[in-house]
């Protein structure tokens, strides 16, 4: 009798021991699951359209089914921390929200106004920036604020800022979200960083006009790779939180040749030059940019690497074939199946 116990004993012991294995195995995550991509059907595709744009009518003209987020730049306010009426801007709003689409107002710039560091710099001042946000957010009926304050105007007061904008956005449920470049990453607090539902990563601007004496490519993927395995690993940022940002535009260096020329120019000016990520021109200068395959791979690393896509601006795009907006809606849309 004690032996057949001593061996059910064994028995259910070796049952339990299994059992617990395949109960740790599966609560364990391993490097392969943090390698798997994000759900699809919650990809981000933010997109920027220019403020003036909505005054001017071309932003409501935009075909908004092939992205999730529109951010309206640059809403800013006067001096005072007042904001004046935008002519247009509910009825985008309106426009986009039959299309689910959320609409943001982003502030700042990168050529924001002196004056956000005065009003930033005081408990009262911003405060009352604070407000003023969370009203128009109302008065529009946006979907929430984003901020895009960069350089010397991410400084000791920043934190605080953007604590406060969470605290008068959060009680009605709208978002937060920022627009930050790695080459400031140690001006961003943990803290500040935590404030914010996404982050936005200007994977580009790597070089530009500002540097003639460093030619070349702006926005390489390499620099994609980079940012995102600096914001989701060294500084620990969930990848669902973050969208990689990708250029609709190019810089030129050297004889001939724009400092500047949005894809949809470039394409038309250089045929063939869709699929290339440089161009050389006649008199000898070379414009750099993202051509298609580039966007491509970057939207496949940015399905399996972080929570979506920025675009910097919807209106530089191409058209049909040559629509970067087109190829990232077909490499999100085949990962839903």
């Amino acid at each position: 009798m004690m032996m057949r116990r001593n061996i059910w004993c064994v028995i259910l012991m070796a049952i339990l021991m299994c059992s617990c294995k395949k109960s740790a195995k599966s609560e364990v995550k391993t490097n392969d699951d943090y390698k798997k991509p994000v759900a699809a059907a919650s990809f981000r595709v933010v997109g920027y359209l220019r403020e003036y744009n909505v005054v001017d009518g071309r932003a409501i003209q935009f075909d908004f089914s092939k992205i999730t987020h529109l951010n309206i730049a640059f809403i800013n306010p006067d001096a005072a921390g007042n904001f004046t009426t935008l002519d247009g801007l509910k009825e985008l709003v309106t426009a986009a929200h039959a299309k689910n689409v959320k609409v943001l107002a982003s502030i700042g710039g990168g050529l924001a106004p002196e004056y956000y560091t005065t009003l930033i710099a005081t408990g009262s001042s911003r405060e009352k920036l604070a407000a003023s946000l969370a009203s128009i957010a109302d008065q529009y009926n946006l979907d929430g604020i984003d901020i895009d304050l960069e350089g010397h105007f991410v400084d000791d007061n920043y934190e605080a800022f953007v604590v406060a904008v969470k605290a008068a956005l959060k009680p009605k449920g709208k978002l937060l979200t920022t627009a930050i470049a790695t080459v400031y990453a140690a001006q961003y607090t943990n803290k500040a960083l935590a404030q914010f539902d996404y982050i936005n990563i200007m994977s580009y601007d790597k070089t530009g006009p500002w540097k003639p004496e460093k030619p070349g490519q702006h926005s390489p993927y390499s620099m994609a790779v980079d940012d995102l395995d600096y914001w989701s690993g060294t500084r620990g940022i969930a990848k669902e939180r973050l969208s990689l940002g990708l250029p609709f535009y190019g810089y030129g260096f050297g004889s001939g040749v724009p400092e500047d020329m949005s894809f949809a120019d470039i394409v038309k000016q250089y045929p063939g030059s869709e699929n290339k990520d440089e161009v050389t021109v006649a008199a000898g200068g070379i414009m750099y940019y993202n051509g298609l395959p580039t966007i491509k791979s970057k939207t496949t690393l940015a399905l399996q690497k972080a929570g979506g896509i920025m675009v910097w601006q919807l209106l530089q795009d191409g058209t049909g074939a040559n629509s970067l907006l087109n190829i990232i809606d077909a490499e999100v849309k085949a990962a839903k199946k």
